[in-house]
């Protein structure tokens, strides 16, 4: 795979680092590198002072990363999750006093367009979509063995699809004829078990992002990246998280709402006042989506979804 053929547009780029960067001189996190769009204006807002570390699950966007910055001694990457974030920061001596935090969540532009990573059933490839291929269980394995019952849990869970058992029986069928490994195979078997076909919507779209979800634990990553997040940040700090699907912009906006909020368990009939409520975040401005523009110039990121949101204590 080359750049030149999978290239990938960076969503909400200069809102996202606007928001995000307050001191020049500070420390940062993009726990999301991908092909570094954010990481690279990040960096262009930093002074000689200023440092940035990524992270990125995916054995491409480190080596691309690699090459990309290998003389800018302002910048690091390391190899893991981003629910890994407290781990890294903590090697790095910055628990605690991190000035900002950058999520751009979801899957790349170039791994859906790549089919060796069997991501999307717009070109057949192997049914891989891990995003760390190397390591930790393929589709292709787990359907092989998960039952009909999980996969359709799975599908209705993380794709929202109705008809989850219907394609989940359909799975374990065509698997007992043959193994399913290709992305091709998977599609059609969907496909045929969709009974009502949404307009401009290929039938298998919500399938394979349940399944993807599923085996890279993207959700239960995000609730565990966040809860990092709020301790990693010095008090001050910034937290940026774009939001792709109504999954993870739910869970989002949960967390920041119950940290908005503060403490509600609190006996009733109690006087309290507002400093009482132990509040640790304070939102910054409203949600924010991409613009008319930036839509046509890239229908990718007309789902996209910002959410902004800074460290009280």
């Amino acid at each position: 795979m080359t750049e030149e053929t999978y290239q990938h547009i960076t969503v909400l780029l200069d809102e996202a680092v606007n928001a995000l960067v307050e001191d020049r001189d500070g420390f940062y996190i993009d726990g999301t590198f991908g092909r570094g769009g954010h990481s690279s204006l990040i960096l262009n807002e930093l002074s000689d002072a200023g440092r940035l570390m990524a992270i990125d699950k995916d054995p491409e966007a480190i080596a691309h990363s690699q090459e990309r910055f290998a003389n800018e001694p302002r910048f690091e990457i390391a190899h893991g999750s981003f629910a890994q974030l407290d781990e890294f920061a903590q090697a790095r001596g910055k628990f605690g006093s991190v000035d900002g935090i950058l999520l751009d969540l979801g899957v790349s532009s170039p791994q859906l367009d790549d089919p060796e990573r069997g991501f999307s059933f717009q070109a057949d490839g192997p049914l891989d979509m891990r995003m760390d291929n190397t390591q930790g269980e393929s589709a292709a394995q787990w359907l092989a063995h998960a039952s009909e019952a999980e996969i359709a849990d799975v599908i209705f869970t993380y794709g929202e699809d109705k008809f989850g058992r219907r394609m989940a029986k359909a799975i374990v069928a065509a698997r007992q004829e043959a193994p399913i490994t290709t992305t091709a195979q998977l599609a059609k078997i969907v496909a045929d078990a969709n009974p009502a076909w949404e307009k401009g919507k290929h039938p298998a779209t919500r399938a394979f992002q349940a399944i993807r979800i599923h085996i890279n634990r993207e959700l239960q990553d995000l609730e565990d990246c966040l809860e990092h997040s709020l301790e990693a940040l010095k008090v001050g700090g910034r937290l940026v998280i774009i939001s792709f699907h109504s999954l993870e912009d739910r869970i989002v906006k949960r967390f920041i709402r119950k940290y908005v909020k503060g403490d509600e368990h609190l006996p009733p009939g109690i006087p309290i006042t507002d400093d009482m409520l132990n509040k640790r975040l304070k939102a910054v401005g409203k949600m924010s989506k991409a613009s008319a523009r930036e839509v046509d110039h890239n229908p990718r990121s007309r789902s996209a979804v910002m959410r902004v949101a800074t460290k009280l204590k």
